[in-house]
């Protein structure tokens, strides 16, 4: 049997690129999604891709607790060109009960003031794809990667120094020795979701590592010489 992703209630303000990507993808995920926007023609192009597509200022504390915004699940918060909107509807948001409201930022300083007002998630979409970019430019072996904050990475990283290969995870030491933890091993896309001591590493094994981003990258390049 297929597992199934669980239906949650989301709630995107801001239909830009940002917010209409954002609404695009929770549709496909067969996610519940309400939409909206101050601008007519902006919620029209929704209408008939969300659950509910609806014309309203975020910044009008009467119209956020019409639409039961601290009922959603999720509250995406996508406005970021107008950064007193943006603020207005996430402490709104928070305010109004929200448990889980993501915000787009324009730059570190508006990032800044929607964490102390308590925004739960904070993305710059261009400053992180940027830094994606050039991660994997400087470290190519890094199959997959995902920077969970400033220090930390988790990241998948292929094997192919042959002294690492036909050792243990107990005779390579990679947590003493690089600080990383390991969490999957893939030989021959056969997925080990729990690594022991004892699981040898093969040439090409994908290992899945967490740690600071510093000794994962040290990590890559001892695995990859």
């Amino acid at each position: 049997m297929v597992k199934t992703t669980k239906r949650e209630s989301y709630a995107v303000i801001g239909l830009g690129q940002f917010g209409g990507s954002i609404c695009q993808s929770l549709v496909e995920a067969n996610q519940e999604v309400m939409a909206i926007d101050i601008d007519e023609d902006a919620v029209n192009e929704f209408t008939n891709i969300v659950t509910r597509a609806v014309i309203a200022d975020c910044q009008d504390e009467d119209a956020l607790k019409d639409l039961s915004i601290g009922s959603f699940d999720h509250v995406f918060v996508a406005i970021s060109s107008n950064i007193q909107a943006s603020i207005m509807a996430t402490l709104l948001s928070k305010e109004l009960g929200a448990k889980d409201v993501i915000c787009k930022a324009e730059n570190d300083s508006h990032a800044r003031v929607l964490e102390k007002i308590g925004a739960d998630q904070i993305v710059q979409p261009e400053r992180d794809m940027a830094r994606r970019i050039v991660f994997h430019k400087l470290q190519p072996n890094i199959v997959n990667y995902l920077i969970l904050n400033e220090k930390v990475t988790l990241a998948e990283v292929k094997v192919d120094n042959p002294d690492f290969v036909g050792k243990t995870l107990a005779e390579l030491a990679l947590r003493n020795k690089y600080h990383v933890n390991v969490i999957a091993i893939v030989t021959d896309g056969k997925v080990n979701t729990s690594p022991v001591a004892s699981d040898v590493i093969d040439l090409n094994d994908l290992i899945s590592v967490v740690g600071n981003t510093a000794d994962v990258e040290r990590f890559n390049g001892d695995a990859n010489p």
